[in-house]
């Protein structure tokens, strides 16, 4: 069965298409062109060559959650996957963490910024993909807002020296990861916190008490321009087609040797996209499940059921599986109460093992009593209404010190 219908897959292909147009063509040269070219077809036929097994819609044991910036995957994130998977299957360095640490072999859940490039460290034949996209640009407008809104919460303290000397103590002194940790905020952050306090220095050594413009989008006294913003070299790299190359395994972020030279091949070379769109087609076509920003309560309800009920499954069918072996292996110790290990006790400790890889018998067992794809829906619709709220107070006290600065949608719909 195939979960993303033609609708759906309409939808999708037609953001795609719509990203990869709007590259701007560098300085072609024939030579240049001819390199390009045997790159990136050489890259697109490898990545097609992929062969992907026939029950590519049955989640596998390992469940990806390829998550593109500012597509509503957090709320996916805190109010689906850590309702269904226990913090003992979360991979290392997930969502809110760094990279992928491989050390944690028996991990089930990876949630991440990292580009489709993360598959070379995981298991494919095992692996199952989920994303979520948006209208592109929604997308642009929102990695905005979010840029400006983490930068300008370093604007309590005095200067720019300041408050990078305290983060880096701050950071020097505790485990936890910034926000200035994960991709692409780590470039996005640092580059508009800089312009934040440039733009607060100018207005002082002027005396400026006013701002001229009333367009949050354009209001250059206080905080980079949208327009300046998308066009800077640093936003083209990162954010021009961010969610293809993040699907395609192209970003500045990828782990694979040759991505920064097709990526900057198609930046430089428009035709060349087109290779680039069909390898990123191909990989949404054989994921788990993709779901949409703009249609979320639809999406939400899918990702439940396609997902949620299969990971229902998996645990119920790991406790059943473990509370066996345990009965099990309490019968076999009261028949043989001295006997010594043999051959069936080692392979019930080998399958034991295997068992408890996947989920605690407690954690199992909870699933098992409790969860259900309706309470999975009705804890879900709990936490992200406290989600965001949290977001919404948390985003109004930093735009406070940009102020008379605001993004809001009515602000959003004049400046598009």
């Amino acid at each position: 069965m195939r979960w993303m219908d033609s609708a759906l897959k309409f939808t999708v292909l037609l953001m795609l298409l719509g990203l990869v147009s709007t590259v701007t063509s560098g300085s072609p040269t024939k030579d240049g062109f001819s390199h390009c070219e045997r790159t990136v077809k050489k890259w697109a036929s490898s990545s097609l060559a992929v062969d992907i097994k026939e029950d590519k819609h049955t989640l596998r044991d390992m469940l990806f959650f390829l998550h593109v910036p500012r597509t509503g995957g957090r709320t996916y994130f805190h109010c689906f996957l850590k309702k269904l998977y226990s913090s003992t299957l979360e991979c290392p360095r997930s969502y809110d963490k760094l990279r992928f640490d491989p050390s944690k072999t028996n991990c089930r859940l990876l949630v991440t910024h990292d580009d489709y490039s993360m598959m070379t460290k995981l298991p494919q034949e095992k692996t199952s993909v989920v994303t979520i996209l948006r209208n592109p640009v929604d997308r642009v407008f929102s990695t905005y807002e979010f840029s400006v809104e983490v930068a300008a919460r370093f604007l309590v303290h005095p200067n720019l020296t300041s408050a990078t000397r305290m983060t880096g103590r701050l950071r020097s002194k505790t485990n936890g990861i910034s926000t200035l940790d994960i991709w692409p905020w780590k470039y996005l952050v640092p580059w508009m916190r800089e312009d934040l306090f440039a733009r607060r220095e100018a207005r002082k050594s002027k005396g400026q008490n006013y701002v001229k413009s009333n367009d949050s989008y354009n209001m250059e006294d206080v905080v980079m321009p949208l327009h300046v913003y998308i066009n800077d070299p640093v936003a083209k790299d990162i954010i021009h087609n961010g969610a293809t190359f993040q699907v395609a395994g192209l970003t500045n972020n990828s782990y694979l040797s040759e991505s920064h030279e097709v990526r900057h091949c198609v930046q430089n070379y428009r035709t060349l996209g087109e290779y680039v769109l069909e390898v990123a087609k191909k990989r949404l076509d054989n994921m788990l499940y993709v779901g949409l920003t703009e249609d979320h309560k639809e999406s939400a309800t899918m990702f439940a059921n396609v997902v949620g009920a299969q990971v229902i499954s998996q645990l119920i069918e790991s406790s059943s599986r473990i509370e066996s072996l345990a009965n099990n292996k309490s019968e076999q110790s009261s028949f043989f109460p001295h006997s010594e290990p043999d051959n069936n006790h080692n392979l019930n400790s080998s399958t034991d093992q295997k068992a408890s890889e996947f989920a605690s018998t407690e954690d199992v067992d909870a699933t098992n009593e409790i969860m259900t794809v309706g309470k999975l829906m009705d804890a879900y619709e709990v936490c992200i209404s406290s989600l965001r709220k949290t977001q919404a107070h948390r985003r109004t006290a930093s735009l406070k010190r940009i102020s008379p600065a605001n993004f809001t949608k009515e602000a959003r719909q004049s400046g598009s």
